[in-house]
């Protein structure tokens, strides 16, 4: 594998290993290969560790596939894969609800494996969502990029951002619930709010949109991802996402009112800031028919 691209004006002047290290992200194991089998290459030319980068310079890394395998998986039904965006790093799509990101078993086909279909060879799971949540999953292309989009994301540089249609009126139009989240030890299934044993999980809720039905459409973001944050956060605090089967079984609604509607990130190789947003067919016709 080999990738190649310029450095952006955005970036000052630096050593190629402050480069790879701190402005790329790439984990200590991938730059070890790149040092000892002089792979990175500058201009077209080998160089040392402390060499400095500069705007314009082009770079080039190389990859053996002997040191980055590739997982076979099966194959799914590319048809099914709403793209987003795709470059020769990622991809982002728009997952459906009532489908898995990925399956638990190797013979079990889900949004992962569509998506390899679609792109033509293995992908990896960056994120994922409920199988009932839709909306926007990145996921890598190659072994490469995955760490370094993981270390973003464990860094909080990916912001998500979802749309929930929940029972009740918000109180204020700007809501931060700091509830610590742990397992329910009487459904397996479900996460209850455990300030005690719970970890912690903080959830900014905005109002967007209040209807007369005393239903509320309002923004989530996410500083922490803890399993069912966003559905146990709202529940707890009186708020329930409509179509929730484990939080709200009681709501009419067909699908779960929730949906991953913005994603945005610095791309780690082009420094270029991508966001987008994404609603699904479904979502929107839920939605007219409770506003």
């Amino acid at each position: 594998m080999k990738f190649t691209f310029t450095i952006p004006d955005s970036l000052p002047e630096m050593t190629v290993k402050h480069f790879l290290e701190e402005q790329l992200l790439i984990p200590r194991k991938i730059r070890h290969f790149l040092r000892i089998k002089k792979h990175i290459l500058i201009n077209q030319e080998e160089v040392h560790w402390h060499q400095t980068v500069k705007t314009g310079d082009e770079c080039q890394l190389i990859f053996d596939e002997e040191d980055y395998p590739t997982k076979k998986i099966l194959w799914g039904n590319p048809k099914l894969v709403e793209e987003v965006y795709q470059d020769q790093h990622l991809i982002i799509v728009n997952k459906p609800e009532g489908m898995k990101t990925h399956g638990n078993q190797p013979d079990e086909i889900a949004l992962l494996n569509h998506v390899s279909a679609y792109v033509g060879q293995t992908c990896y799971v960056v994120h994922r969502l409920d199988m009932e949540t839709s909306g926007l999953v990145l996921f890598a292309k190659n072994p490469f990029i995955l760490p370094i989009l993981n270390r973003l994301l464990e860094k909080k540089e990916i912001s998500r951002e979802y749309w929930a249609l929940v029972d009740g009126r918000l109180g204020a139009k700007d809501l931060i619930y700091r509830d610590k989240i742990g397992r329910n030890r009487h459904d397996r299934r479900k996460r209850i709010v455990d300030q005690k044993n719970g970890q912690y999980a903080e959830t900014h809720v905005t109002r967007l949109k209040q209807f007369q039905n005393k239903t509320s459409l309002v923004r989530c973001r996410l500083k922490t991802g803890r399993t069912h944050q966003i559905r146990v956060h709202l529940s707890h605090h009186g708020h329930p996402i409509l179509g929730d089967p484990l939080y709200n079984p009681h709501s009419k609604n067909k699908r779960l009112m929730l949906h991953a509607f913005k994603l945005s990130f610095i791309h780690p190789l082009t420094l270029n800031k991508l966001s987008f947003t994404a609603l699904s067919d479904t979502f929107e016709r839920e939605l007219k028919q409770n506003g």
